[in-house]
């Protein structure tokens, strides 16, 4: 509304709310549980920088433009009406000073190749976990211009999602890799309890937050980014399933499991007790490896550990274009490279697997992994259904997928393969190996 010339933005912003609107952080994410008032929070900022900063150029972006209407569009116009216009044919909301925030949508990484090249000063992503690392990157490179203005990046998000594991990665567990700068990104948790206008108005939605599954109760309700909707291994528990190095049995049978792509290397150091237990000692993985580079990793990664095999993704076996080699031939000529074993790849049935070795008795798994796989245990958690397959893991985000595939490779190795079924022996609810590599 405006008054005496100003214009005065209603509404009392709650305390996390206010905590957005001052950051000064280059990269700002608000998010976690349901119902945090973060899509408001995310208008009146933008708003209220289109309106200090005379031309400024906001994106906003949604994953679909349905979603953008119902979500911001609408919202926007009924707020705002008489402080701002919209324009169907430009797709953005426009302000008298010359500012404006257009409005777009990604829903795929296609999608936001079209923003390659431009240039914004304030750009917003409402839900950033319904976007891929790939999208955020583009996105980001728009972030940029030749005035004054400051350069702000706000998102706002909720635990699950493609974009779970770089969101958690950057903005909730601080993990920065090499050009990311850590003063740059600030997170600011929400929860439905620092609203009260929601939880005034209607009770009876934290009423039915609470009474969720404890694990889906943990992430809508309390914004917990271990645990959400989607999550293809809700028995993966940290405090459960990561122990200390020190407490890895020294007498173990050992091997090695990898899945080797030219993206991601992924290979792990398993122990085998003599309950049968699994244990993951180390891991390498990393991006770029030719076939002959990666086996010199693996061999490392072995040297003095008296390692039996290594079993590896079936496809190495298959004869290169380029060369006539397989990669199994150019893999075991190197030196120190364990004998390598093709793994029974079944997607299926190696989920199974795994899921009994990560159940735990009261309290014990019977797989455990040590706290310095950080790359295993990152990505274990953060496996998606697969909307379209029953009891498979989605392949997207793909690069999160390459630990987990050699752990599956890792457990499919203690059971005798199947030739005619993918039903596996059960007894109470544990998988009891029908034939071992290992003799004890």
């Amino acid at each position: 509304m405006r008054e005496q010339g100003l214009i005065k933005i209603l509404g009392i912003p709650t305390e996390r709310q206010r905590e957005f609107f001052a950051s000064k952080a280059r990269f700002t994410a608000y998010g976690g549980a349901r119902g945090g008032g973060k899509s408001w929070a995310l208008r009146r900022k933008l708003v209220a920088m289109c309106l200090r900063y005379e031309g400024l150029s906001c994106l906003l972006i949604r994953r679909t433009i349905p979603e953008l209407k119902s979500n911001h569009i609408v919202p926007f116009l009924r707020e705002y009406d008489g402080i701002i216009s919209y324009s169907e044919s430009e797709k953005a909301i426009l302000f008298p000073n010359g500012s404006r925030i257009s409005l777009g949508y990604c829903a795929s990484d296609k999608d936001v190749l079209r923003y390659q090249g431009q240039e914004y000063d304030v750009i917003a992503i409402d839900e950033a976990t319904q976007l891929s690392e790939f999208r955020f990157s583009v996105l980001k490179a728009c972030l940029r211009g030749s005035n004054h203005f400051p350069r702000r990046m706000y998102l706002t998000c909720n635990p699950g999602g493609i974009g779970h594991s770089w969101v958690k990665r950057l903005f909730v567990d601080r993990d920065f890799r090499c050009g990311e700068n850590p003063s740059e990104y600030k997170f600011i948790p929400a929860r439905v309890f620092d609203n009260p206008n929601l939880t005034d108005s209607d009770p009876e939605y934290v009423r039915s937050l609470e009474s969720l599954p404890p694990r889906l109760r943990d992430a809508w309700l309390y914004g917990k980014w271990d645990v959400f909707d989607g999550q293809f291994f809700p028995e993966f528990d940290r405090a459960v399933h990561i122990c200390n190095p020190c407490v890895i049995p020294h007498n173990l049978s050992k091997f090695i499991a990898m899945d080797y792509g030219l993206d991601m290397l992924a290979v792990l150091l398993v122990g085998v007790d003599t309950q049968g237990n699994l244990w993951v000692i180390r891991e390498f993985c990393q991006s770029g490896l030719t076939l002959s580079q990666a086996a010199s990793r693996t061999a490392l990664l072995a040297q003095g550990q008296d390692v039996g095999f290594a079993v590896c993704s079936p496809d190495l076996w298959n004869r290169r274009q380029d060369s006539g080699r397989s990669g199994f031939e150019i893999m075991q000529s190197v030196p120190g490279m364990p004998s390598m074993l093709s793994a029974d790849d079944r997607r299926i049935p190696g989920w199974r697997v795994l899921r009994e070795y990560l159940s735990a008795r009261e309290g014990h798994p019977f797989i455990r992994i040590s706290s310095e796989c950080k790359e295993l245990a990152d990505c274990l958690p953060a496996l998606l259904c697969d909307p379209n397959k029953e009891e498979d893991a989605c392949d997207r985000p793909h690069k999160i997928t390459h630990a987990p595939e050699a752990l599956r490779y890792a457990v499919m190795s203690r059971i005798f393969p199947q030739s005619n079924n993918d039903d596996l022996d059960f007894i109470k609810g544990f998988k009891i190996p029908k034939k071992s590599p290992f003799t004890y």
